[in-house]
């Protein structure tokens, strides 16, 4: 059995599910330790565990968030089998299928839960994670003063991030967040996954889109829509944002806006990885028409 099998069957065998006969490693995760977990019953659940978490309540976090993301918003999230410090285990979902149908269904429930979860204020009651980093959720009444402070402007003291950006570009980010209600329309704070990347897109055993790994806040929709825009999707999900757009309302110009919403994950990106798989390179073309001439 290899090292990351052998940590999480020990951390599965600490936490009371001794019944766990042999684990998987599973693929996809960049921050934790992840695995499918044969029962002796024939059964399986998912398990995921950092080496050192983050808090000592991420984890919780992260249940809370998957909870209200299917009690509240409506969409299906797997069931939280336990959750504590060292360990999350849920249910198993599947591989989602390749199909156009599949990303209609998508886009009618992310519809839903972004048009009936508004909120009068932007935040969350909590702090939560991104990967390994924490994800901070000040409530404020305005949502541009939101978006810069709490996920724009507070990477920039992150050690990575630091090295990784110029004065320049640190100075271009602080003149693109005081011209943010120029460049973005006023929008309603509502109820977001806030990791919306392709592989946090999975399905339920019956093939209804379902998703993982949320960090939870009120925020504009588009934070979710971008993140999932600019993250590689697959070709089928082309039917996703023609038909997102048409069940929200989305303006025309709703791609251009992409580029400065997805800023946020690329700071988170560089914050906790290396190589950073071209985020900086990203940050630095958004941020271009912000500079200042010499």
């Amino acid at each position: 059995m290899t090292e990351p099998t052998s940590f999480l069957l020990s951390r599965l065998h600490a936490a009371g599910l001794t019944d766990v006969v042999a684990v998987e490693p599973a693929t996809g995760g960049l921050a934790a330790t992840a695995g499918l977990a044969r029962r002796g019953d024939g059964t399986s659940v998912f398990a995921k565990a950092f080496g050192e978490p983050p808090s000592g309540v991420a984890f919780a976090a992260e249940a809370e968030g998957l909870t209200v993301l299917r009690e509240t918003g409506g969409v299906a999230t797997p069931d939280i089998i336990l959750a504590d410090r060292d360990l999350l285990v849920l249910s198993v979902l599947q591989p989602r299928p390749g199909t156009e149908a599949f990303w209609q269904q998508l886009a009618h429930e992310l519809a839903g839960l972004h048009t009936t979860t508004r909120n009068p204020r932007f935040g969350w009651h909590q702090d939560n994670w991104l990967g390994r980093c924490r994800q901070v959720n000040t409530w404020e009444d305005n949502g541009y003063e939101f978006f810069a402070q709490h996920r724009l402007l507070r990477w920039l003291g992150e050690p990575r991030v630091e090295e990784a950006l110029t004065p320049a570009d640190r100075a271009a980010l602080e003149r693109l967040c005081e011209r943010l209600p120029e460049l973005l329309p006023v929008r309603p704070a509502c109820l977001t996954h806030g990791d919306l990347w392709a592989l946090n897109v999975m399905a339920t055993p019956d093939g209804g889109p379902a998703l993982i790994d949320p960090a939870v806040s009120y925020t504009w929709a588009e934070v979710d829509l971008a993140h999932l825009w600019t993250t590689a999707p697959p070709p089928e999900a082309h039917v996703f944002f023609e038909l997102y757009a048409e069940l929200t309302g989305l303006d025309r110009d709703w791609r251009e806006r992409m580029p400065i919403l997805q800023l946020r994950q690329h700071l988170a990106v560089i914050a906790q990885f290396a190589p950073d798989w071209g985020a900086a390179d990203l940050v630095r073309a958004t941020l271009a028409p912000f500079r200042r001439r010499p």
